[in-house]
């Protein structure tokens, strides 16, 4: 090994954008064009080891090489390099749910969201995330390489992999950044608004980034919400020539979010045998989409409503029919 690597971060950007990947090391940055990328990804399929009944060995960032490594970004098909993938990567760091809302908020988000979802993607190429690993660096250990939203949406990506259930996201494998993060946050959010970037220190060693900062800089993320469970408040960011920008929301008190055609918003409601606000979608009429219970007893009620119409109907075609008898008796 020529070198020894510390950190290999990877960048993307949303579909419009450029799209980057980095190297840090405590002597050098390399930076992937969108070109690159391409290259990358056309060569991925030639360099990616062949998946088996086996699970692979797990990654070992020290057999990371720093000259073959930066050789590849430059040109991925005349230097092949086969990173991790989500088989070979951690999918938990051993910590547990805070609290007792995550788990059912996070269910009420996916089930409302999932017929628009399959509306935008007929082929259903889309991943959700729930407190799942975002990898866009390579360190040690790897899962200091990872940020977990609470719920995330990524459009335009296959659900499995090669058959696979996905482990985590591995931004430098698919190289499509989320369309919206959501975090859920048990204190007062100031760990989610963390903007703290990655930085070497003289020792050689890297800081620990925030996520707000992940999220904006390296992962670009275009739509960032902040739910804050102890205050109720919900905080929406959007990406803006490459910051992020508070959004206000509109007159009923939520946020449009463009790429999903749909509004994000705080419902106080019971759900989950809980009574207390809850995230919701809406659509952009401003109709709360509804989760399965919910679409059940609403055709229920139109069914009721269907059959009390015909009812009515059947005694007014009784009654005239009663007038013309009369009309005839006459």
């Amino acid at each position: 090994m020529s070198e020894s690597i510390s950190d290999a971060t990877v960048s993307s950007s949303n579909m419009t954008d450029s799209q980057d990947s980095v190297l840090e090391s405590s002597h050098t940055t390399a930076n992937m064009s969108a070109n690159t990328l391409a290259k990358e990804q056309e060569c991925a399929s030639a360099t990616q080891a062949q998946s088996s009944s086996v699970s692979p060995a797990p990654f070992d960032p020290k057999s990371l090489d720093g000259d073959a490594f930066e050789k590849h970004l430059q040109d991925p098909i005349a230097h092949p390099y086969v990173l991790p993938d989500h088989t070979q990567l951690p999918d938990n760091d051993g910590t547990f749910v805070k609290n007792f809302h995550e788990h059912p908020q996070s269910i009420l988000l996916t089930d409302s969201i999932t017929p628009v979802l399959k509306r935008i993607h007929p082929d259903e190429h889309y991943a959700i995330g729930q407190d799942s690993g975002i990898y866009w660096r390579i360190t040690e250990p790897l899962v200091k390489g990872a940020e977990a939203p609470d719920w995330f949406y990524v459009p335009n990506v296959p659900p499995l992999l090669d058959g696979i259930p996905r482990r985590s996201y591995v931004l430098w494998k698919e190289h499509i950044a989320p369309t919206i993060a959501i975090e859920f946050a048990s204190g007062d959010g100031s760990e989610e608004r963390n903007q703290t970037p990655l930085v070497e220190t003289e020792e050689g060693e890297y800081t620990k980034p925030g996520k707000f900062w992940v999220y904006e800089q390296v992962v670009r993320i275009p739509y960032y919400a902040i739910f804050i469970i102890d205050a109720w408040t919900l905080e929406v960011y959007a990406l803006v020539g490459g910051r992020y920008q508070r959004l206000s929301p509109n007159a009923h008190g939520r946020y449009a979010i463009p790429p999903m055609d749909v509004e994000l918003g705080i419902w106080d409601g019971h759900y989950a045998a809980q009574n207390h606000p809850w995230l919701r979608w809406w659509d952009l009429n401003g109709v709360m989409l509804p989760i399965g219970h919910e679409q059940a007893e609403q055709e229920k009620q139109r069914a009721e409503q269907e059959k009390q119409r015909a009812e009515h109907e059947k005694q007014r075609a009784e009654q005239e029919k009663q007038r013309a008898e009369q009309e005839k008796q006459r």
